[in-house]
């Protein structure tokens, strides 16, 4: 007999939901948590379905996640159709599996459980999923919090369902992220010809020499909670595509990933003060995409490490590394958000897969932080 995680894994999976697509998967979770007495309101912005669900009083532990998938790219080179869901050798294969309709299964059968042997728990269990966390994340979670904010509803406790194991289901887990900010520089020069540079003004000359000591500092040093600032040139673009023509403008396009020795402000006025001492012509556009938070040990992190410990007899690393997730968003909230899920190995690749015993052990999990946090 199929085990319930797994069963509804697989009827998510089969859902070819490439974001913004929902393609039915919330349908599939909102009629199963009708069904054990949560309320569910609908919060769709535009091309994106978004829901939240609740069921109790007081404070609130929510679970998020998303619906959404990365498109599975050349169907011919996955062993198995990717929204067709396959186990094989005890891996579950399919786009989704593990980032993250094999955690959102995870979650609702778990809250069924718990329900089921808790009807009158203290406190609010509630549920926060969305359909645009892979793509533009502009129309998901983010609205719906500025939405949750601007009636003063608060979050007490978020678990994210994120992939955050590396080699084995609960060695790491999330308890913050960095802060994500794009620069979109221009560099404005006169186009010309090569065999006359000296009526032209190349803006790729003029820039070099401040993109070298751009690359070469070292914005923070990190701290005990964070890995120190990165900054990485993502994009360069210039030239018409003719060898003999001096281009008129420079494009590059550069990312910061930043702790919280830092804020925006302080990235930014570095980097112009910088443009100015080389007294470049430019123009810049910045944009933030999310702030860096961090939840320190307390009911959360307590509860979660409580939690793999029992069940899979380690203790979890707590992590800020990594990239962005919605995390950042519900952080605003209030909320003490800790990252939970699968191994990570294998999302957003080819035959993307999960181990079908990790899912069933990490409902379980989130079983008994349900447990820890609710029951007191």
């Amino acid at each position: 007999m199929t085990c319930p995680v797994i069963k509804l894994a697989k009827q998510l999976i089969k859902r070819p939901s490439v974001s913004p697509a929902d393609e039915g998967c919330q349908e599939i979770l909102t009629q199963r948590l009708k069904a054990i007495g949560f309320t569910i309101e609908p919060m769709n912005f535009a091309d994106t379905k978004n829901f939240c669900a609740w069921r109790g009083e007081g404070k609130t532990l929510a679970f998020a996640g998303h619906t959404d998938v990365v498109p599975p790219g050349d169907e011919n080179h996955w062993d198995f159709p990717p929204f067709e869901p396959t186990i094989r050798n005890g891996m579950l294969y399919g786009r989704g599996a593990a980032d993250m309709k094999g955690s959102l299964a995870a979650m609702v059968v778990a809250a069924e459980r718990f329900i089921t042997v808790n009807p009158n728990y203290i406190g609010r269990l509630a549920f926060l999923i969305t359909s645009d966390e892979e793509a533009k994340a502009t129309n998901g979670t983010v609205k719906v919090v500025e939405a949750l904010k601007a009636r003063e509803e608060r979050l007490d406790y978020c678990l994210v369902g994120e992939p955050s194991s590396n080699k084995c289901l609960g060695d790491v887990v999330k308890n913050g992220r960095r802060g994500s900010m794009t620069a979109n520089l221009s560099i404005h020069g006169v186009q010309g010809h090569v065999a006359y540079p000296h009526l032209a003004k190349n803006p790729i000359h003029w820039a070099l020499p401040m993109l070298q000591e751009l690359v070469s500092i070292q914005w923070d040093k990190g701290n005990v909670s964070f890995p120190s600032t990165s900054m990485q040139i993502a994009n360069i673009q210039a030239g018409t595509g003719s060898n003999n023509v001096i281009p008129g403008e420079l494009f590059v396009q550069f990312n910061f990933r930043f702790s919280t020795e830092l804020t925006e402000s302080m990235i930014k006025q570095r980097v112009e003060t910088l443009l100015e001492q080389y007294r470049l012509n430019y123009s810049i556009d910045w944009v933030v995409s999310g702030q860096p938070f961090l939840t320190e040990k307390g009911d959360l992190v307590d509860a979660v490490i409580n939690a793999v410990h029992c069940y899979n007899g380690i203790t979890p690393e707590l992590s800020t590394a990594g990239g962005t997730s919605d995390g950042r968003f519900i952080a605003l909230l209030g909320a003490q958000v800790v990252e939970l899920g699968p191994v990570n190995e294998t999302i957003h690749k080819v035959n993307e897969c999960v181990k079908a015993a990790d899912l069933q052990l990490l409902s379980r999990i989130y079983q008994r932080i349900m447990e820890r946090i609710l029951r007191g």
